[in-house]
């Protein structure tokens, strides 16, 4: 057994493919082993900035002998059949097996050395190296046959128990060298396996490790922030970055003029995350303060508690301690941070409400009108929202005034600059304005809740606002016919559909959201927003095929309701009573019972329980007590049960089928009354 090494060295690998060329290196390489015959221990891969290395640990050196068997014509086949069995297999007739009168093909198939397989693997899997981009490079790129890599590659090591695998692919040939870091250390470095190649890389300041150089960025962006008195912000996102941009990261913390924090502190912590890479800090919380305050646009910049400091990770260990890259770094980010300031000042010269006619000028979709038209009747809908009580505590004015505003800073530079802060400036120069917090907090908040977990608002004029816009989209799309298809949803209109129930549900908001096609779309979003939740999806189904109901708010209760009841024997119990009963009606047909029919006890103690349940189970849902209806119907499970224990449904006697199929017919219609039981698995 022998440890293998292969690294693909070549310029900076962009930071956000590097997780994914390390598993497609994995995959590739496991994939050309298997197909080999060749099974490794263990398979690890790592990246840096300009390498990806993989060590497959014991290896197997050579392929093992394989014998296969190919059956052939009967002995008896015409020579025909024989000659070209013996073309197809390349053996002579003498080389056959004779078994109970057919031939068989012996063909012995020597293994293979390993080294031969990686030799030949290697610049396949090179070749066919999934990444998201690449080119082709340098004068050989004239040839549409030449190598596509994300970057040049320059370098190959191939090491198999020390020894390296010859092999060459766009004029790179595999060797056993590598390079090290490139400021930190010059020439080449020997490596002489597995074993000491992350040694020799960390000798030469390359740490091999991603996950570790993510630890360092992590911790040392903490400590930095500790050591000034200052909390960091956490930002998973910009450690894996930093770490796929550094071979030696080390995090160091700057200064920035305080007069930028008159810049809302969301415009600050993207301008140095966007542009920069940057960490932010904050000041720490002040007695009785929660830790890590949040900065929605619902304060004035002033008090926010983000600090004029930023973290910024070097990829070299400075003899100054990276003064001169840290002032470097500052004179950087206070021309990102002036430019912000600019785009503040600027957009606060022209009110929300003069933006807002510019809007106009914007098509929201060649069906639908401008954006203008958009606002103009998402201003309605909010209005009338709040006016109608659907949203409760909803300022009518605010709610329209909020909505003619809240997509006005669109067309404000800031927007236009980092479209990630739309409707949190908007929310911001509404304060500046000096507009009703209500109408500030309903512009800031009106696209939530974006995402499964994004928080859902409760302000009842955001509710208002927020519900309009996404009612209007959903229901403006749908008119004209552009409902998703299949995985295709340009318009997000399932996202859209999931802030409008989480609303709803969330805030408790009772009216008919909607009717048809949009209605169904409502009921495929609700089973799988409430699939998280633990809530059967037969269930909802169960409670819409009734029809006539399009209150999210009262079917939730039910289906929680019916879901608790179904789970209790009861309700076991009663769900395969009425399956029988609804297989029983299924077949069968009847005339009406006559009037005269004396019934056996059974299916009097049946008509009684029915006639007792309907009316009451009809109330309990009219009081939306749906304990009650469930009760209700748990009366109905001892009656059903005896009845198919004690009598004949399809006697011989006409009379008697006929009045017990019309018993199970009033049953199921009394069971109907809860859920259509024939949607309920189970």
């Amino acid at each position: 057994m022998s440890d293998f090494l292969l690294e693909l060295r070549c310029e900076e690998i962009p930071a956000r493919m590097q997780a994914g060329a390390r598993a497609d290196l994995a995959r590739l390489f496991a994939k050309a082993l298997d197909s080999a015959g060749l099974t490794p221990g263990t398979i690890d891969v790592w990246s840096t900035p300009r390498r990806l290395a993989l060590i497959a640990r014991d290896l197997p050196l050579a392929t093992q002998a394989i014998s296969e068997e190919a059956k052939g014509p009967h002995t008896s086949a015409p020579p025909q059949a024989l000659e070209g069995f013996l073309r197809k297999t390349g053996l002579a007739v003498d080389q056959l097996v004779d078994r109970d009168g057919v031939w068989f093909a012996v063909i012995e198939k020597p293994g293979r050395a390993t080294a031969d397989v990686l030799a030949e693997a290697i610049p396949a899997l090179i070749r066919t190296f999934p990444w998201p981009k690449s080119q082709r490079w340098g004068d050989a790129s004239l040839s549409s046959e030449s190598l596509r890599w994300v970057r040049p590659l320059s370098g190959i090591v191939a090491l198999l128990g020390g020894e390296v695998i010859h092999c060459e692919i766009g004029g790179i040939v595999s060797g056993r060298e590598t390079m090290g870091h490139r400021f930190h250390h010059t020439g080449p470095i020997t490596i002489d396996g597995a074993d000491d190649y992350a040694a020799k890389l960390r000798a030469a300041h390359v740490i091999l490790d991603h996950t570790e150089r993510e630890s360092i960025v992590r911790e040392g962006a903490r400590a930095a922030a500790a050591h000034a008195g200052l909390v960091l912000v956490e930002d998973e996102g910009l450690v894996i970055e930093n770490a796929g941009l550094t071979e030696w990261p080390v995090p160091l913390l700057g200064r920035f003029d305080e007069a930028f924090l008159a810049v809302p502190p969301e415009v600050i912590q993207l301008t140095t995350r966007i542009n920069q890479k940057y960490f932010v800090t904050e000041n720490p919380p002040r007695n009785g303060e929660g830790d890590h305050a949040k900065h929605g646009g619902g304060a004035s910049p002033q008090a926010q508690t983000l600090a004029n400091a930023f973290i910024c990770t070097a990829n070299i260990a400075a003899t100054d301690g990276g003064t001169e890259i840290i002032a470097g770094n500052r004179k950087v980010l206070a021309a990102r941070l002036s430019d912000a300031r600019f785009f503040w000042q600027q957009d606060q010269k022209t009110p929300l409400a003069e933006q807002a006619q510019k809007l106009s000028r914007i098509t929201f979709h060649e069906k639908l009108g401008s954006l203008a038209d958009k606002v103009a009747r998402v201003a309605t809908l909010a209005e009338w929202l709040a006016s109608e009580g659907i949203v409760p505590g909803a300022n009518p004015v605010q709610a329209r005034q909020a909505a003619e505003l809240c997509k006005a800073d669109l067309v404000t530079e800031m927007v236009g600059e980092f479209p990630e802060l739309q409707g949190t400036m908007g929310g911001y120069y509404a304060r500046v304005e000096g507009l009703p917090d209500a109408v500030a907090d309903a512009i800031r908040d009106h696209y939530k809740p974006i995402g499964q977990s994004d928080g859902v608002p409760h302000a009842p004029v955001t509710v208002a606002v927020a519900l309009a816009d996404k009612l209007d989209t959903l229901r403006g799309f749908f008119a004209v016919d552009e409902k998703p298809t299949g995985s295709k949803d340009p318009f997000a209109l399932r996202r859209a559909a999931l802030g409008v129930i989480r609303l709803i549900t969330d805030n408790g908001l009772r009216f008919g959201v909607a009717d048809g096609d949009l209605l169904a779309f409502f009921v495929d979003r609700l089973k799988v927003q409430q699939r998280e939740a633990g809530v059967r999806h037969d269930l909802i189904d169960a409670i819409f095929a009734l029809g006539g109901e399009d209150d999210l708010v009262r079917v939730l209760a039910r289906v929680h309701a019916l879901q608790a009841f179904v789970g209790t024997d009861d309700g076991i119990n009663l769900l395969a009573g009425y399956k029988r009963a609804a297989n029983i009606l299924k077949k069968e047909t009847w005339q009406p019972a006559p009037m005269n029919y004396t019934p056996e006890p059974v299916e009097a103690a049946l008509r009684a329980a029915v006639d007792q349940a309907g009316p009451s189970v009809i109330a309990s849902l009219a009081a939306e007590d749906f304990t009650a209806a469930m009760a209700a119907l748990a009366s109905l499970r001892a009656p059903i049960d005896a009845f198919f224990v004690s009598v004949t449904v399809n006697d011989t006697d006409p009379c008697k089928r006929a009045n017990r199929l019309a018993l199970l017919d009033e049953f199921r219609a009394a069971v109907h009354k809860v859920a259509d039981f024939s949607r309920i698995e189970g």
